[in-house]
């Protein structure tokens, strides 16, 4: 009985420590240093073509070639 509870006391301690490193990784990786950016992402027009990620050349009446300003 005794050995078991030494089993489970030591695999407990090892997950607490890769929770601990886990944590500090993501803490050094940057990933939790914009909290806010998600939450107001959705809100955004992604189809909006003056978006970097969106940027194409548009097609004027004449067949002239546009490329939209910052």
């Amino acid at each position: 009985m005794s050995g078991v509870l030494w089993l489970l006391l030591s695999l407990s301690g090892l997950f607490v420590i890769k929770a601990l490193v886990a944590m500090f990784w993501a803490i050094k990786n940057g990933q939790f240093d914009d909290m806010e950016g998600p939450a107001v992402r959705i809100l955004m027009d992604e189809d909006d073509p003056l978006l970097p990620q969106n940027r194409r050349v548009l097609k004027k009446a004449d067949g002239s070639d546009k490329i939209p300003q910052d």
